[in-house]
């Protein structure tokens, strides 16, 4: 079997839900899908509730803060658990074996030094091979992508967050 690494970077919104529907399609064929959330620790997100619904196959672990993190306001708290969440990553991985790993904002932890790039390249080469691996996230590093199988930008050519709308349920979390 052919196992892939698929990473979806850029500024338009999808990135997320892109791998979120590869998560339904491999649950269309009995395959279990785990989600690793960096910087991400809200249950109120649709996401996460859907594990309620879905069951066994569909898991969503978080690891952050409720509130959106911002550059250069990075705690030793926050690299904590970005590391948690990889370190967490490579034990479920092992473990459970799941046809899909999604490292949900995995690019934007890098980008914001949570992690050293040089450290992700090592653990993701622990993930066994027999697992995909979906990396989401906006500002990918060169590295990332030269390691990726597949790599589409999502670029952003209008959004309803620039006329002032707020984010809506069920579309935007």
């Amino acid at each position: 079997m052919f196992i892939m690494i698929i990473v979806y970077t850029g500024d338009g919104k999808g990135k997320t839900t892109a791998a979120l529907g590869a998560c339904l399609r491999a649950l269309g064929y009995g395959k279990k899908s785990i989600v690793i959330q960096f910087m991400k620790g809200r249950s109120d997100v649709g996401e996460y509730r859907a594990m309620k619904e879905i069951g066994k196959l569909y898991k969503v672990f978080q690891f952050g803060r409720k509130e959106f993190l911002k550059k250069g306001l990075i705690t030793n708290e926050d690299k904590e658990l970005a590391r948690n969440a990889l370190d967490f990553a490579i034990k479920i991985s092992k473990k459970e074996k799941p046809f899909i790993l999604v490292l949900d904002e995995l690019n934007v932890a890098v980008h914001f030094n949570l992690l050293d790039i040089n450290y992700v390249l090592r653990k993701l080469k622990e993930i066994p091979r027999e697992v995909n691996i979906i990396i989401t996230g906006r500002k990918a590093k060169k590295e990332i992508i030269e390691i990726a199988d597949i790599a589409s930008e999502m670029k952003e050519l209008k959004h309803h967050f620039r006329k002032g709308v707020k984010a809506v349920k069920a579309i935007d979390y």
